[in-house]
């Protein structure tokens, strides 16, 4: 690739980036309001849990881990329910996936496919990629850890049992 390529390909990226932020605010409200989880998050959810969880749950484990994600999202501040918001839009608009994610489509996504892009922001070199990427992965292992029948899964006994004296 050409040097001359490459600064146009790069000044063609920030471009897209930056009418695909102008569209999205257009289309979303900038005052704090709570989180509510849409039927493209939970189409990313389905995709993200069995990814970063490495487990294949069935459809209705998978639904109730989805519902303790968006309820781990509600108790969080307005200021930080609007930065998932945020996130979840980006990742569900077409071109700022595949821009970002690199996912063509979330229900179409492999476990592996998904994984790797999870991979690739935990290790990337921006920050706000990989801060990106932390709040997803607390979010979604917090949701679904939260629910006791999942415990079994780890390994993990459940809370030490106080002793009577």
């Amino acid at each position: 690739m050409q040097r001359r390529s490459f600064l146009k390909a790069g000044l063609l990226g920030g471009l897209a980036l930056i009418a695909g932020g102008a569209v999205y605010r257009q289309l979303r409200p900038a005052v704090p309001e709570r989180f509510a989880l849409d039927s493209q998050g939970r189409t990313m959810l389905a995709a993200l849990l069995p990814a970063i969880t490495g487990l294949s749950p069935a459809r209705p484990e998978l639904d109730a881990g989805i519902e303790r994600v968006a309820g781990a999202i509600q108790g969080l501040p307005l200021r930080v329910q609007k930065e998932i918001s945020d996130l979840f839009g980006l990742l569900s608009m077409a071109p700022t996936r595949r821009l970002l994610a690199g996912v063509p489509a979330w229900p179409e996504a492999t476990p592996a496919e998904v994984a790797a892009f999870l991979q690739s922001w935990r290790t990337h070199r921006t920050e706000m990629l990989q801060t990106a990427y932390h709040g997803l992965h607390d979010l979604v292992i917090g949701g679904w850890y939260a629910e006791p029948s999942t415990w079994a899964a780890i390994g993990y006994p459940g809370p030490m049992k106080e002793l009577s004296a």
